[in-house]
């Protein structure tokens, strides 16, 4: 008897649950047997009936449709922890989690107002101060990425503070080796003041900007001075009222406060002891801590790190109504395999063609790892977009944004300012075909392109940071075509309209620079997304209406976040009022910015004419932003092989070094042939003599040297019987560079006997002579230089032949002597 699992088994084949299945769909076949599934209620209530992937209506019938597989691109479970960074396998980490509450100061935190008499202390350095941290872990001038884990550096991670004497002791114990830190060392140069070097972006020399770190055993009641010694801005907002930011442990445990402005006596100032390559530049302030033996963190701005991120993504994921219209995937992964996230925010749609009818919006965010006000914009903007507001509902069914909250997490991870491991800001690198290299930006590039392919991309938005000038302002591209003149300055114009007291639109710059093509907006823009922009929020605060002389609050971030959806809802509004008064304010902007441009130079312009000719980039200065000459080239680990191959190349050009002169030729080519003659003589045996008729035993004639002087030589031979040769061998012969006849006088000799040692090597100079060189039984060519009819030398009734014309040998002479003669061998000059 068969059991009731065989029976339900032959009855219809078990769908497998969509865990095990993968990314694959049923075939034709199984969606008929899905709909006997669905019309056997026996099937319906079967425990064995465990796929996930049958959709159910509210009847309880089956769809034959298969639900989207999300847990093939779940990176998050309610029931398993987060996915643990990747760092660098030099980098040290601490096993400490750090973490910070949000908070939002109850009263607005005003700027410094500097006094003018300001301590400026001077840099006194390790010499003369003590070193209470130092990291050991960094990596050394012309080191590139190689690998990554979780952790970091292998081994047992030691501690880097100095060791405390006992109680009394009030020495800071430092820290940095955590999510987004950076400090690299830290001097006691007083009791209660510390010069501190900020470690560069890794893999570089540059970019030190960004700083985050801890310190404990803090007394109160007692003023402590930092001084950051290697800042490389010439300008900073810390010049004009900027505060850093402290958070102490024991007040947000205890009264729940978070991050605020701390400091007093804060000065910007060139730094006395730069390293002479670059200047530096440092910041010092004063502060006293809240509490005795606490835990107190610094930072340039509030930080928000890799952690915090997936944090968030982990409470979308499990929220049941967010999940529904925003799908989390990975875009792909970075150098150290840390995944880039990418969101698709949109509301189902009825029917194909309302989907293919929406328009799309891309935002990222962080592509600087040390702007972290780029995320909080982007954390506002999502908290809004996910919600149930009517507004972000009607976003949702009229556009498909698309979302990429972390460019850089490589960098936000180790606390890098600018760069990403592979030693390059990402930001001037869009236009990159090194997908290995720069995979965030290529991946984002090239999903960017299918999507135009697939819909119009309406806007485009790249949050960032600024540390030079205070607001909210962005900058755009200026629009070429009279058909959208002035069009990209809408959606900047209507958003500081929305939010007056923090967004500056005289702040913002549309002019086109060359050394800017690499950047995201641009490349965006000649792709053909029209709203293309970089969002740059002030490190510091505002300087317009509520909010003059404040500092930005997360709070204030976010609400740019909501103002960004806001402004998206006007620019589309169908009734076109808005665009349209914004349009003409626009022009009478530009108006007046041209009449003052005019003025400036005493002439005098018609407006009312052809002023809309005017080329917009002629009136917009540059923008303020970075110099991108800093991160341009090959990325570290690729600069570094092409430095080896240049060395390599050369050393090899070094080795095939040509003479320069003639006289270097010859006297290289005299100091080879006498190397060759040592050798010679040392393996050659005694000279044979009683030479027989027909026999030549003198020895080889190994090489003609021409020399440089005018005069003949002739080599008589005398003294010889027939047959019998008394001369020292002759092993070479000194031709002149001049007109003369070089004549060889053989005497004693007989008809058909050849005294002449055997031709080994001629070596021919530059010369306009001919060189003949004639003897009974043979003619050889012995110049590829020169006629192939000359031979050893002039018969006894034929007048030497000396041509001033050079004609080159052919391959064809070369070979046939090469044939009849082996033992032949030709040298010419090179």
């Amino acid at each position: 008897m068969k059991s009731k699992r065989e029976t339900v088994d032959e009855k219809k084949p078990m769908v497998t649950p969509s865990s095990s299945l993968g990314p694959t769909c049923l075939p034709s076949a199984g969606h008929a047997q899905i709909d006997a599934v669905g019309k056997d209620p026996l099937m319906l209530s079967s425990p064995l009936l465990r796929s996930r992937q049958l959709l159910y209506d509210e009847l309880d019938e089956v769809n034959p449709r298969l639900r989207e597989p999300r847990e093939l691109f779940s990176f998050f479970s309610s029931r398993g922890p987060l996915q643990s960074p990747k760092w660098p396998i030099e980098c040290e980490v601490i096993k400490e989690n750090i973490h910070h509450i949000e908070w939002v100061p109850p009263e607005p935190e005003y700027f410094y107002q500097p006094t003018g008499d300001e301590k400026v202390p001077e840099i006194v350095g390790e010499e003369q101060g003590t070193v209470v941290y130092q990291l050991d872990s960094v990596p050394t001038e012309g080191a590139y990425f190689t690998s990554s884990r979780i952790g970091g550096k292998r081994g047992i991670i030691k501690e880097l503070a100095v060791t405390l004497q006992g109680p009394e002791d009030n020495t800071l114990l430092f820290e940095s080796r955590f999510e987004s830190g950076n400090l690299q060392k830290a001097v006691r140069v007083g009791v209660y003041e510390y010069e501190l070097t900020l470690r560069t972006d890794l893999y570089t020399d540059k970019h030190t900007q960004w700083f985050y770190f801890r310190v404990q055993n803090t007394r109160k009641e007692v003023t402590y001075r930092f001084t950051i010694v290697n800042l490389l801005k010439p300008k900073s907002l810390y010049a004009v009222g900027m505060k850093p930011l402290m958070y102490s442990q024991l007040d947000a445990t205890t009264y729940n406060i978070g991050w605020r402005r701390e400091g007093h006596e804060i000065k910007y100032y060139k730094n006395n002891m730069d390293d002479g390559q670059q200047p530096l530049y440092c910041l010092t302030w004063t502060i006293q801590f809240p509490h005795d033996q606490d835990t107190c963190f610094f930072a340039h701005f509030y930080p928000y790190t890799y952690t915090d991120l997936q944090c968030y993504l982990l409470s979308i994921a499990n929220n049941p109504i967010q999940s529904q219209f925003c799908k989390l995937r990975a875009l792909c992964r970075s150098l150290a395999g840390n995944t880039v996230y990418l969101l698709t925010v949109t509301n189902p749609s009825r029917t194909p063609q309302e989907a293919a009818a929406k328009k799309a919006v891309v935002l990222s965010a962080r592509v600087h790892p040390g702007e972290s006000n780029g995320s909080w914009i982007m954390r506002g903007f999502l908290d809004f977009i996910l919600s149930n507001s009517p507004d972000a509902q009607l976003l949702r069914d009229i556009f498909v944004f698309k979302v990429i909250p972390m460019l850089n997490p490589d960098g936000v991870i180790v606390g890098n300012y600018r760069c990403s491991l592979a030693g390059r800001d990402l930001n001037r690198h869009y236009k990159t075909v090194l997908k290995d290299s720069f995979p965030c930006i290529w991946y984002t590039k090239n999903m960017i392109k299918r999507l135009l392919e697939e819909r119009e991309v309406l806007l485009y938005c790249d949050f960032h940071g600024h540390s030079r000038k205070n607001n909210v302002f962005l900058y755009g591209c200026n629009s070429n075509s009279r058909k959208h003149w002035l069009h990209e300055r809408v959606f900047p114009l209507m958003l500081s309209k929305n939010a007056p007291d923090k967004f500056s639109f005289d702040s913002c710059n549309f002019k086109v620079q060359k050394c800017k093509e690499g950047t995201g907006r641009v490349v965006m823009w000649r792709m053909g997304v029209i709203n293309s922009y970089t969002i740059e929020s002030t490190f510091g605060g505002s300087t317009l209406g509520s909010k003059r002389d404040t500092h930005f609050t997360i709070e204030d971030l976010k609400s740019l976040g909501y103002h960004v959806c806001d402004t998206i809802l006007d620019f589309c509004d169908p009734d076109q009022t808005k665009y349209t008064q914004c349009l003409q304010e626009l022009k009478e902007l530009l108006q007046q910015e041209i009449h003052k441009k005019f003025s400036n130079f005493g002439q005098d312009m018609d407006l009312e004419a052809s002023w809309s000719d005017i080329p917009l980039s002629d009136i917009e200065s540059s923008t303020s932003g970075s110099d991108s000459s800093l991160s341009d080239g090959l990325p570290a680990h690729l600069l570094n092989i092409a430095n080896e191959l240049n060395q390599k190349m050369l050393l090899k050009k070094t080795k095939k070094k040509r003479l320069q002169t003639r006289k270097q030729r010859n006297e290289q080519y005299q100091k080879n042939y006498l190397m060759r003659e040592l050798k010679l003589a040392e393996d050659t045996p005694t000279q044979l003599s009683g030479r027989e008729k027909g026999t030549s035993l003198d020895p080889p004639l190994t090489s003609l040297v021409l020399p440089k002087n005018k005069e003949t030589i002739q080599t008589q031979l005398s003294g010889r019987d027939k047959g019998t040769s008394l001369e020292p061998p002759l092993t070479s012969l000194v031709l002149p560079k001049n007109k003369e006849t070089i004549q060889t006088q053989l005497s004693g000799r007989d008809k058909g006997t050849s005294l002449e040692p055997p031709l080994i090597s001629l070596v021919l100079p530059k010369n306009k002579e001919t060189i003949q060189s004639k003897k009974p039984g043979f003619t050889a060519s012995c110049s590829p230089k020169r006629s192939t009819n000359s031979g050893l030398g002039p018969a006894p009734d034929v007048k030497a032949n000396w041509p001033r014309t050079r004609y080159p040998a052919t391959r064809k002479d070369r070979s046939a002597v090469a044939a009849v003669y082996p033992s032949l061998h030709i040298y010419t000059y090179p």
